[in-house]
């Protein structure tokens, strides 16, 4: 960031009175810029033992699978945003249900909420984000093929969660480890194992 947005005059990096970190201050009118997290909000759109996703027509990896998840929008619930981005994504009408996984990745300061979902019926196709979308059984899902380590982690514990009747949501972080294979760890809070 190089100018303010509120008058248009140059900022610099300071630590503003009673913060703890620099922020972007404006030289002339004080104005502070914060710059916080995105949120990343999406769903796992179910049908009977299926679920349906999505492969991708955008970067960053393109031609992989994921969810149908992207940024929330203002003046939007996250509710609102899953529902919102699994139409755009795959022209699927879900009703949301249970916030199921939220994951921080701070090395990307994004924080995913994804919620569980059921289709309302089976009338869906690939929205302008995605080149084709289909429903998948566990046995069918293409792991080594999944785009993000956020939606192999979310569909790994659904799966099991499903397969013992009981679904429980999950709190943790994702931290991505750079090196010569390139490597996430995952740390769920104690109570989510």
């Amino acid at each position: 960031m190089k100018f303010c947005s509120r008058c248009g005059a140059n900022v610099k990096l300071s630590i503003p009175p009673g913060d703890n970190r620099q922020r972007f201050v404006c030289t002339s009118c004080g104005e502070i810029h914060y710059q916080n997290p995105k949120l990343v909000t999406g769903c796992i759109p179910e049908w009977e033992d299926r679920v349906l996703l999505c492969r991708r027509a955008i970067e960053p990896r393109y031609g992989l699978w994921t969810l149908p998840a992207g940024f929330m929008e203002n003046e939007e619930s996250a509710q609102q945003g899953a529902a919102r981005e699994t139409l755009e994504e795959a022209n699927a009408r879900v009703s949301i249900e249970q916030l199921y996984t939220t994951f921080n990745l701070p090395h990307i300061s994004q924080v995913y909420l994804l919620f569980r979902g059921s289709l309302k019926d089976l009338d869906f196709s690939p929205g302008s984000e995605s080149l084709e979308v289909a429903l998948f059984r566990e046995e069918e899902i293409p792991w080594e093929e999944l785009a993000f380590p956020v939606i192999r982690e979310t569909l790994k514990h659904y799966f099991q969660d499903r397969e013992n009747g009981l679904f429980i949501p999950r709190v943790g972080d994702i931290h991505w480890q750079s090196g010569k294979n390139g490597a996430y760890t995952v740390t769920l809070l104690e109570n989510d194992s």
